[in-house]
């Protein structure tokens, strides 16, 4: 049995360790950063076809902005969405979320490059029309 003291510690411990699990199970994927980033470097490529270099399952992949809210992402996502990038004060990256089934999967953070990149007016990116747009400046 617990000593009384160590008993608030404990229940600590244990809800750092819930809320550390529960919170995000959601991949930050360095590895598609470095592949876009490496097709961005090639000045010849103008869109990145993003199904070529995800190496997961996914049926949906939004772009945002710099300085694009948490709210404006989750009513583009259409779920519950705790931004891990901190994008609504960042002029650098753009940001790939990436869902399967409704539920965030993966995102990426695309660093700007001195360009800008979009989606050719599409809502979302679909494995079948996964074009990414490089403009650059």
């Amino acid at each position: 049995m617990l000593p009384m003291r160590s008993l608030p510690l404990s229940l600590f411990l244990v809800f750092v360790l819930i809320v550390g699990c529960s919170h995000n199970d959601i991949e930050h994927n360095k590895g598609l950063e470095k592949s876009i980033y490496s097709m961005v470097k090639d000045r010849t490529n103008k869109e990145i076809e993003v199904n070529s270099i995800a190496d997961f399952k996914w049926d949906k992949a939004y772009l945002f902005e710099p300085y694009s809210t948490e709210e404006h992402i989750e009513k583009q996502l259409g779920v519950e969405y705790e931004d891990p990038s901190n994008i609504s004060s960042r002029d650098d990256i753009y940001l790939l979320v990436f869902l399967n089934e409704g539920k965030v999967v993966q995102y990426a953070e695309i660093n700007r490059q001195k360009g800008n990149f979009s989606t050719g007016g599409k809502e979302y990116l679909s494995p079948s029309e996964d074009g990414l747009k490089i403009e650059r400046q």
